[in-house]
Formats: structure tokens, sequence, C-alpha cells
């Protein structure tokens, strides 16, 4: 990700930042030029930010490469951060962008997840439903995936990163309203998708 800074302080006395700062206090120190303020961020949100690329773009290396852009951009962009929003929702936005500019550029989307991550390893269940669980999960991903971007953008949001309807809103710049509406037609789309499996 991004280069490893040492934990102790230097000669200049600045103390190394730890998990008790907040992601605000962090921001502001990053925009200081603070790699390790940063890469604490970083690793804050790298997991939460993977999955709602791969819930969006469908592939494991796409999502990987999309939030190691987000960062990136993140990075570069951080001059420019001045935390009117939180950094959580600044760092969606950027992520929401990236991958809503992958997938202008691939549009045939690769479900190559990783196909047993989803089945149950209950012992209690039988073969078959077992095999049925992971059918239904198979198809709910194509179902999302197959939603056009702007209903599935605000539907991973809030599903996947548990956004709220605010932070949905100022990730993609639109109204309350908006983020309501395609969030509506999005489970209303996949319901009936999904109806053979109700």
């Amino acid at each position: 990700m991004f280069p490893q800074v040492r934990a102790e302080a230097g000669p200049t006395g600045i103390a190394p930042v730890g998990g008790g700062i907040e992601d605000t206090a962090l921001a502001a120190r990053a925009r200081q030029g603070r790699l390790d303020a940063f890469e604490e961020l970083s690793r804050r949100h790298y997991r939460a930010l993977y999955r709602v690329a791969l819930r969006m773009l469908g592939d494991v290396r796409d999502a990987e490469d999309a939030t190691q852009e987000a960062f990136e951009r993140a990075w570069l962009a951080l001059p420019g951060f001045e935390g009117r929003a939180a950094f959580r929702t600044w760092i969606y936005r950027i992520l929401t962008n990236v991958c809503l500019k992958n997938r202008q550029r691939h549009r045939h989307i690769l479900l190559s997840l990783d196909e047993a991550r989803d089945a149950p390893d209950t012992p209690q269940c039988e073969p078959q439903e077992i095999v049925e669980r992971a059918d239904r999960a198979r198809a709910l991903r194509r179902a999302i995936a197959a939603l056009p971007p702007e209903q599935r953008s605000p539907l991973v949001l809030r599903e996947y990163a548990g956004c709220s309807y605010q932070e949905i809103a100022q990730i993609l710049g639109i109204s309350m309203a908006a983020v309501r509406g395609r969030l509506h037609r999005a489970r209303v789309e996949l319901m009936e998708e999904m109806r053979p499996w109700a």
C-alpha cells in the first residue's frame, strides 16, 4: 500500500499516530504531510472500502486495484480535503467514482468471487441446502452486478458499507430524495430478480 514509517518519535519530537486517534485528527495530520497518519487511515478503512469495491465491480483484482487507486487519489487530493464531510464519506466518494469509471471501462463484469466463501460451513445443513444457499448467493451477486451503476452504488454503500442515507447523498453528490428513490428501485429490481429463490 504505502511505505511503512518508523513508529518511534524522530528528532523533531513528533509522536507516532496510534489507533486511539479519531479520523478527523489523523486526516489533519496527514494533510500536514504525516504519511504515518495516512497509513493509519488506510489501515482503518481498507477492508471496508475493498468490500464495497468488490460488490460494485464483482472482480477481486479489479476491487483491489480500485481500492488502491482510491487511496492513491485520496493522498494526492488530501491538501484539498477541508473536513466539511467525514474522512470516511470523502474516501467512499473517491472509491465510488473510481469504481464507476472502472465499470465504464469494463462493460462486461466477471464474477470471479470465491464461490465457496458463501457456502455455509455449519455441519447441521444438508448437502442440498448448502448447494441451494450457494446458488442463491451467486444469483444475488449477479443480480446486484446487473443493476445500473446509479442503483448499485447506493445499494452497496447502504447494505455492505453501512452508510447512512445522508452519507450516501454526500458520497454520490445527490439529494436524499434521490438516494431513497434509487435504493427503492434497486431493491424492487432485486426482489423481482430473486423471486425464484423466495
